[in-house]
Parts: structure tokens; sequence; C-alpha cells
């Protein structure tokens, strides 16, 4: 199993890098989630990674892209809810690697 390390502690990850408990994570483990795949986390960033937990929090699952671009376009509009917005963000994976940052399984139909 992978592991990510965090100031003092280390973070267990899954095999495909997302964490292995969701309760571990917090805005220093998305920060370091986020430079091990060389982002800097923006103001924009951090608000689609809010949405996707309050999604999750809602929903109990992390949405594929057609999904996360709807939702995204209802709760931000749509000049944040759109596929080119999003994979700007997020190296043309959003819904997988935001989900990743935002401490979330990964989306269940993504390859």
């Amino acid at each position: 199993m992978k592991t990510l390390n965090v100031g003092e502690c280390s973070i267990a990850l899954d095999k495909d890098g997302y964490l292995a408990d969701l309760n571990e994570w917090s805005a220093d483990v998305a920060t370091a989630l986020a430079t091990a795949e060389d982002i800097e986390l923006s103001p924009e960033h951090w608000e689609i990674l809010e949405l996707l937990r309050a999604f999750y929090a809602e929903f109990q699952l992390s949405p594929a892209t057609r999904p996360l671009i709807k939702y995204t376009a209802l709760k931000l509009g749509a000049d944040k809810g759109n596929s080119l917005h999003l994979n700007r963000l997020f190296k043309g994976t959003p819904a997988k690697l935001a989900a990743k940052l935002a401490g979330l399984p990964k989306p269940t139909n993504c390859l």
C-alpha cells in the first residue's frame, strides 16, 4: 500500500493513490496530493473540491465527469460548470483527479 507523508503523519493510499480512509482528508492532505500531481491549488481548485465533498456528503458517491459538470453548473454557474474549465483545472481528468484531491473514492465508472 502506498503512503503520503503530510507533516509528521503517514497517510495510507490505495493502489490508485486515493485515500484509504476518507476521514484522514484535510486541507494539508489535499495540498500534498496536489503537489504529487504537480498542481498548485488555487481558490478555483478549492471551490471545486468543496463542491465535490458536498456532492459526496449528499449522494455518497463520487460523480463521473458528466454529473460533475452538471452539478458544478447548477451550484456555481455555467462559466464554471463546463468541461473546458474543469479540464483546465484538473489536467483533462476532472472527475478522477478532483475526487482524489478532495479525499473521495475514485468515481466508479472512470477507468
